[in-house]
């Protein structure tokens, strides 16, 4: 996952609205979105390491999580960062519980920014800054720099996202956030320690080259009354889409 676009506590009639992306090779094998069998979670799955990079569960518990831009930052034994999302969701604790658990052996995983939600509130964690930060209501964005950094993607998505939350949320116009592929000037771009033309690239919201891109674009929805919305749009290559995923239950409801 590579960014995370969200509204909290910003609509009138829907508490939480996340928009994200999921930026990852394409021969890296994945499943989408899916009611997992081993555990009570609405995700897609890494089927190379298990994890997941967005998912819930029916207490309402959401969880997604990035990678933070470290040139040479994965090193043998490092555990992997899907698996941060996944314990979450399939565990005991609440968000801020499993986060002060999580620091104490968060240097177990290459940098990673998580961002958790209960029935309790909204929560951010990152190994790199190292603070669990409680999220006040607003409009934010995370991708693999520092919380809410002023990328160019980061800065005209939440701008886009904060456009339409006087309406109804629609999902077209919600992925059509994500699906902007305009790359940035180059005055505007951060400086993580990659080469140029991969700063370029990695600059859109929605990624296509001939190996990596955008794999999965979601919108996630939660009401008043404890709905909840899911749509998932995946994506096999550059050209091509892949299954269209879309889930609707209430917290606390059974399959």
């Amino acid at each position: 996952m590579c960014l995370i676009l969200f509204a909290w506590r910003k609509h009138a009639d829907y508490p939480l609205i996340v928009i994200a992306n999921r930026d990852e090779f394409y021969a890296r094998p994945t499943r989408a979105a899916h009611w997992w069998d081993d555990a009570d979670i609405l995700a897609g799955r890494d089927l190379e390491a298990g994890g997941t990079w967005l998912g819930l569960n029916r207490l309402g518990q959401f969880a997604a999580v990035t990678n933070v831009r470290e040139p040479g930052g994965m090193k043998p034994g490092r555990k992997t960062r899907g698996d941060l999302t996944r314990d979450y969701l399939a565990g005991s604790d609440g968000a801020e519980a499993y986060l002060q658990r999580l620091s104490l052996h968060d240097q177990d995983y290459a940098g990673f920014n998580l961002l958790l939600g209960d029935s309790r509130g909204l929560w951010f964690y990152s190994n790199r800054e190292q603070v669990i930060r409680s999220i006040e209501a607003g409009v934010y964005g995370i991708s693999n720099g520092a919380f809410d950094e002023s990328w160019p993607k980061l800065s005209s998505g939440k701008d886009e996202l904060e456009a339409l939350l006087d309406g109804d949320v629609d999902v077209a116009q919600l992925m059509e956030i994500l699906t902007d592929h305009r790359i940035a000037e180059d005055h505007e771009l951060p400086s993580t320690g990659v080469a140029l033309d991969i700063e370029r690239l990695l600059s859109s919201r929605f990624i296509r080259s001939p190996d990596y891109g955008t794999r999965a674009c979601s919108v996630v929805s939660m009401d008043r009354d404890q709905g909840i919305q899911f749509c998932e749009q995946n994506y096999t290559d550059a050209q091509h889409s892949g299954a269209l995923v879309r889930e609707s239950f209430y917290v606390g409801m059974a399959r």
